[in-house]
């Protein structure tokens, strides 16, 4: 996931519908609603009076009752069912993207994440009740999931709908106001989501910014309650530096290099099928897409067949001409990705064309750890193998550098997919296949160390967008009891306490 590098044309400053910057906080075709919204002349940063205006409905405590919350995410609901064939074509034409894979990521998946929702959002919101000691048996002691306040999501280009549309879901169920800073480097897309997303939500309580580099440099400078990114590590530490200032939660959802080993012991051709789907769904440009392949010399002579039948089979004999093969989003990406096809030897595809920012499915044998495809994500259609000796030497391999979005692990052993999966540390795991964790709303979504912070899908996201509140309720009387704490000390009252307040280990017993 790369930096936002080209800003989009903005309106003129001043406050209306345009905010400054470009963003979007009036309804469908309306002025900015009635509120604490002033000028960037007055408050010097061009955002201020969006985020004061927004700050003011969720102070105001709209957002907070469950009808509210479920009325904004059937809106969301309706977005995605209207404008379905606006959403097809926008991503069409930014990437070049295939409408099936578009509807499963774009639209089925977030479908899933929002019905889930829905389903449960009454029963997330309810207070849970815990355990308590002996004194505190006649209270009520229980966690509240408070909203945070106003919430900042920045999304990738990739998918650029489900990236900013599912932590929306939880930001909006968890009770949250947010502003939306869609990508600009994905322009068909941004421009749909900045035109027709404020139609469907409360003006009030949520925004979208269309904003480049500059811009969402002056956006951070506000003071954001919770600030959710997607994107590339080293922009995910320029967001983290800009929320220290405020010392504001964030979730980080970067990337980075995720290895798959291929043991001796699998089935060649299954394996072949479900990696290359996984490599080359979206051209690549998947944040959890296997990236290198770690097997032995032997298995690479027996993979490299059955690959190249496997893209034949999904892109026929030319992947350029293929309706089911994405393009690379823009110029300056397809530049970089280009230039690593010089990794070891090209032994499938390798064709590219400029113009139509074309990178054929393509497979590098006998790579080596020094090579330019094995220094960053490479995040397109290109798949290096790199040969180990056997799977001791791959859990090296994988050790040896930062702990990646996830791990894959293909055997027919499952004791082999087992140790890759104690012996190594990543955001996710999948064994046998590629990518289709992320599919269930059960399971979280996070990276770790260098490729994230934080996690999201289903109830996890809700959670990370809610601020766990400790409570206890105590009874105004039965003050006898509480006389114990109060001084003048005496070592009958430390007894007292420690008999009521102390937590044993289970199985201990206590001889009289």
């Amino acid at each position: 996931m790369q930096q936002p590098h080209e800003p989009p044309a903005q309106q003129p400053p001043g406050c209306g519908k345009h905010v400054p910057g470009g963003g979007h906080a009036g309804g469908c075709g309306g002025a900015i609603p009635k509120g604490p919204v002033v000028c960037s002349t007055v408050c010097g940063n061009p955002y201020a009076g969006l985020v004061s205006h927004l700050r003011a409905a969720w102070l105001s405590g709209k957002t907070r009752p469950l009808e509210y919350r479920l009325a904004q995410l059937e809106a969301l609901g309706r977005f995605l069912e209207e404008k379905k064939q606006d959403i097809l074509e926008a991503t069409a034409l930014d990437m070049g993207k295939p409408s099936f894979e578009a509807y499963f990521t774009e639209i089925l998946l977030c479908k899933n994440e929002l019905n889930n929702t829905l389903n449960n959002l009454s029963h997330w919101m309810k207070d849970e009740h815990v355990d308590k000691n002996l004194v505190t048996q006649l209270d009520s002691a229980f966690i509240r999931r408070d909203p945070y306040g106003v919430v900042l999501i920045i999304a990738p280009w990739n998918y650029p709908i489900h990236l900013f549309l599912v932590p929306l879901i939880g930001a909006i169920a968890a009770g949250n106001c947010v502003v939306v800073k869609p990508s600009e480097i994905a322009k068909n897309t941004e421009r749909l989501v900045a035109e027709v997303l404020t139609c469907y939500l409360d003006s009030d309580c949520f925004a979208v910014v269309t904003a480049g580099v500059q811009e969402t440099t002056r956006l951070l400078e506000n003071k954001f309650d919770y600030i959710f990114f997607t994107g590339s590590p080293s922009v995910g530490r320029i967001v983290m530096t800009a929320a220290a200032k405020h010392l504001t939660p964030v979730t980080l959802e970067l990337g980075g290099k995720n290895p798959c080993y291929v043991s001796d012991t699998c089935d060649v051709q299954n394996v072949a099928r479900r990696v290359a789907w996984g490599r080359f769904f979206n051209a690549g440009q998947t944040c959890i897409a296997p990236d290198y392949i770690l097997c032995s010399v032997e298995m690479q002579d027996k993979l490299m067949p059955a690959l190249r039948e496997a893209i034949t089979e999904y892109f026929g004999p030319n992947p350029q001409e293929s309706p089911d093969f994405a393009r690379i989003v823009g110029d300056k990406q397809f530049r970089r990705v280009r230039a690593l096809l010089c990794s070891g030897r090209v032994a499938i595809g390798g064709q590219t064309d400029e113009k139509e920012r074309y990178i054929a499915p393509t497979v590098l044998a006998d790579v080596q750890p020094s090579d330019p495809a094995m220094q960053e994500e490479i995040f397109g259609p290109i798949l290096p193998i790199v040969v180990v000796a056997d799977m001791d030497e791959a859990i090296d391999f994988i050790n040896a550098r930062p702990r990646p979005l996830a791990v894959y692990a293909f055997s027919c052993d499952s004791k082999v997919v087992n140790q890759v999966l104690e012996r190594t540390s990543s955001g996710s795991f999948c064994g046998n296949d590629t990518l289709m964790q992320v599919t269930l709303t059960s399971l979280p979504f996070g990276g770790v160390g260098n490729s994230g912070l934080g996690k999201y899908h289903g109830k996890f996201t809700f959670d990370t967008f809610s601020q766990h509140r400790g409570c206890l309720h105590r009874n105004m009387g039965l003050e006898a009891i509480n006389s114990l704490r109060y001084p003048p000390y005496n070592q009958q009252k430390l007894g007292l306490m420690t008999a009521t307040f102390e937590i044993k280990r289970k199985g201990m017993c206590t001889l009289l």
